[in-house]
């Protein structure tokens, strides 16, 4: 009997040892994977398209390889909401070619990573993964007054709205409007419109025998055709008229 009860304790004791052990012990931290910049937007939410914009060009994958590279600098984003996207004219991102869509993307990365702090004192115009700004064709001026941040591209003008994310390799800031660049939408770069049709040939000349004067003559001689024409039915219908009569 005693030795039962022996078997009994000893087992007791194993057994609040072992709870004990295990309750004590911290839980194991979740593992952190690599910084990934869609996969910050679409917790943040309100940016489908801009991440549509990213992966389609595939700037997410070159930005992710950059932010995970030990020799990165940080990268600062700007990212526009989908309320920016559809203050845009219709058809403005579908007329530009992918080489375009790509420098659009890379004009809102910065090649360095900016706290809000040193918006303060940094030197414009900056320069973007886009290109550098002093060439005039990429142009990213920022000004800031207080807690309000302003950047300015020579074409339109944002604000940044507030902090998305920040860590020591990456801050994302919102934006009210998608930053279009000078390179892509100045009015230096928009396409001369295209002449009107027969705008330079008058409609009385012809050249070598050209259709054009071809058609104006023909519209004439059809004027005069139709004049002789009218007159000749109201000679007869008068003769006719007249017969009823006597």
């Amino acid at each position: 009997m005693a030795t039962s009860r022996s078997f009994i304790f000893s087992n007791l004791f194993v057994f609040f040892l072992v709870m004990a052990t295990t309750h004590g012990q911290a839980p194991a931290p979740t593992p952190s994977g690599p910084t990934n910049i869609t996969a910050i937007l679409e917790k943040a939410g309100q940016y489908t398209l801009f991440i549509r914009l990213l992966k389609s060009t595939q700037a997410s994958d070159q930005i992710n390889t950059q932010l995970n590279s030990s020799s990165s600098q940080g990268l600062t984003v700007f990212a526009p909401t989908d309320n920016a996207f559809s203050s845009l004219k219709s058809g403005t991102l579908n007329s530009l070619s992918d080489q375009q869509k790509v420098q659009l993307v890379q004009f809102h990365v910065l090649p360095t990573l900016l706290t809000m702090p040193q918006f303060q004192t940094v030197s414009n115009p900056l320069r973007t993964q886009a290109g550098d700004g002093q060439n005039g064709k990429f142009p990213l001026n920022i000004t800031s007054s207080g807690n309000q941040v302003n950047i300015t591209t020579g074409v339109v003008s944002a604000t940044v709205a507030n902090s998305v994310y920040s860590d020591k390799q990456l801050a994302v800031y919102q934006v009210d409007q998608v930053l279009l660049p000078l390179a892509l939408f100045g009015s230096s770069s928009a396409p001369a419109p295209a002449p009107e049709k027969g705008g330079s040939v008058s409609k009385g000349s012809a050249s070598g025998g050209g259709d054009d004067g071809g058609d104006s003559t023909d519209s004439s001689d059809a004027e005069r055709i139709g004049s002789g024409f009218g007159i000749r039915i109201g000679i007869v219908a008068t003769i006719a008229a007249s017969s009823l009569w006597i």
